[in-house]
């Protein structure tokens, strides 16, 4: 397990993130009291139509609500289907890697569209975050597409592509119950892991936020839960494995490591789907076979170093994963407390992810480097290299607070994997 699972948030009180972010759209848009606003006690604390405003954020301070602020307060003029259609035929006119993606399904998209149920807490949070944090609004409106596109290309029904198009809209409505600083438009490239411990739980957060305030399907509320889990069990909140990833589950993981890797330097479809095959068992391959089928079609990506240099990056990185593996090994006889272990098992077990990656790649041998496009090589070899590095922060993650012992038999683990760092 990744991360131990993250206690639940209670929708009794407001959420100070969540609550600044509405009064903060509040400027802008005219969100009001759909409801009396009352405490456990009885005592109203905001009357009916009035409009939000920073005195609502005071009488709250502290305050256990009778019923959650999100399903007391309204968007008059918010996100609606018709702001979503708009925003999506916009993102279909630009010229960005993951339009190829959703090209061939334009039309049918654009449709389905207009049938999805906004629920008014949902439409509450995606009016804030459009306002507030437009970034997080449109990596909304492209995961909803692109989880539609790849529903369509598997011959989803109806009825199945409208339920995906929603639980990708939905997916991280959690991450407005986190510290804004935490967000994950950077953070899988660059959070620390104490940020990183507050953004792992917006899952968690979001799964609860459907399944409490709104009539939405479980299987959409569940998928919002998993879309950062992965099938071999390296993902989070609770590194689910396998068969208990549900298969929207599974379709919106995809969904989120395409656009993951969208956000990064030299976005390409090329490296989308490098990204989503080079650890074997990560992603469920039908839904990546979309993706790769429409990297192949694009035009081929020039690489950024010439081969000589890829070849002594990719020297470096197999000395750097065979080190920490060795260092992992040796370490582990010597722990003694449960946390410790786990994080070496964990460091062990993700290694391991990554030697099998490292050998289906072919890339320890020159022949096959030489053998292979220039740009597709430098793809598996950043992505291998970003991996390596990831697995400090998730040994560290699992460890928690460790004694002063333990803390320096990690620390030699660490130290292995930061050798891989320019």
């Amino acid at each position: 397990m990744l991360a131990a699972a993250p206690r639940n948030p209670s929708f009794s009180t407001a959420n100070q993130h969540a609550l600044a972010t509405i009064l903060e759209a509040s400027q802008t848009k005219s969100i009001i009291a759909s409801r009396d606003i009352f405490d456990i006690s009885g005592i109203k604390l905001w009357a009916r139509d009035q409009p939000v405003s920073s005195a609502l954020q005071r009488r709250l301070l502290d305050r256990q609500l009778r019923n959650p602020l999100e399903s007391c307060l309204m968007a008059e003029d918010g996100v609606t289907v018709y702001t979503l259609t708009q925003t999506t035929e916009s993102l279909l006119e630009r010229d960005l890697p993951i339009t190829a993606l959703l090209r061939p399904h334009a039309a049918r998209l654009v449709k389905e569209i207009i049938h999805l149920p906004l629920h008014s807490v949902p439409q509450l949070l995606l009016t804030a975050g459009q306002a507030s944090r437009p970034e997080s609004f449109e990596h909304a409106v492209q995961a909803m597409a692109l989880a539609g596109a790849l529903m369509l290309q598997q011959g989803g029904s109806t009825a199945e592509v409208r339920v995906a198009m929603l639980a990708g809209l939905l997916h991280d409505l959690g991450e407005m119950y986190i510290d804004p600083r935490y967000g994950e438009a950077d953070a899988d490239r660059s959070l620390d892991v104490l940020s990183y411990q507050q953004l792992v739980v917006h899952p968690h957060v979001g799964h609860l936020l459907i399944a409490q305030l709104t009539n939405y399907p479980g299987a959409v509320s569940r998928a919002i839960a998993e879309h950062h889990e992965r099938l071999d069990g390296s993902g989070y909140p609770h590194g689910l494995r396998r068969d208990a990833v549900s298969p929207l589950g599974r379709l919106l993981a995809v969904t989120e490591g395409a656009l993951g890797v969208l956000r990064g330097e030299r976005a390409h479809l090329s490296r989308v789907s490098v990204a989503l095959r080079v650890v074997p068992g990560e992603f469920d391959l039908a839904w990546v076979g979309g993706v790769e089928q429409a990297a192949r079609a694009q035009p081929l990506r020039r690489a950024s170093h010439g081969a000589g240099e890829v070849r002594m990056r990719l020297g470096r990185l197999d000395v750097a994963l065979q080190a920490a593996e060795a260092r992992a090994a040796a370490l582990l006889p010597q722990a003694e407390s449960p946390d410790l272990k786990g994080a070496l098992e964990l460091a062990q077990h993700l290694l391991s992810r990554l030697r099998t990656g490292w050998n289906a790649s072919g890339l320890w041998s020159p022949d096959e480097v030489a053998a292979q496009d220039a740009a597709e090589v430098e793809c598996v070899e950043d992505e291998l290299s970003f991996r390596l590095r990831a697995v400090e922060r998730a040994a560290q993650l699992r460890a928690g607070e460790l004694a002063p012992r333990d803390a320096k038999l990690l620390e030699q683990l660490c130290v292995e994997l930061r050798s891989l760092n320019p």
